[in-house]
């Protein structure tokens, strides 16, 4: 299953890229607003079918309500990301808006590590790990730079 995992975060950084572009020039089109609000919708529409094919039914939606409300800051974050790109990619190009993004979640991702935050597992940030946020930080600077 790690195969798959990998596999799959790869598909993830592609379609990423994709979105950022796409984003862009659909935000330019119609709007940031009127973009991110479709996009969501999409989205919705897409996984409800997916649910409904895998599952046969709603599955465990039943259960969000018994589970505390921080565990749903997944779709807000989602919400920001969307948002961010769609405004973010025709001011500072979609090569700056990916290595800026990254770089963020690396930061964040080290952060939720070291600290265990969320119920995950606890990793210290070793020497190497540290040297590669902080230059992926840079590089993500440089990607500014046109």
């Amino acid at each position: 299953m790690t195969g798959v995992a990998v596999a799959l975060a790869v598909l993830a950084g592609l379609a990423g890229s994709v979105q950022v572009a796409v984003m862009g020039r659909f935000g330019g089109a119609v709007g940031v607003v009127e973009a991110l609000t479709f996009a969501t919708a999409v989205q919705l529409a897409f996984s409800v079918a997916i649910l409904l094919a895998v599952r046969g039914g709603l599955g465990g939606l039943h259960q969000i309500g018994s589970t505390p409300a921080w565990m749903w800051l997944g779709g807000l974050m989602g919400l920001t990301v969307v948002g961010t790109i769609t405004f973010a990619q025709p001011r500072i190009g979609a090569t700056a808006v990916i290595g800026i993004l990254i770089a963020g979640q690396l930061v964040m991702g080290a952060v939720i590590d070291r600290f265990g935050l969320f119920g995950v597992h606890q990793i210290a940030i070793s020497a190497p790990r540290a040297i590669g946020i902080v230059l992926l930080g840079i590089g993500a600077a440089l990607s500014l730079v046109r």
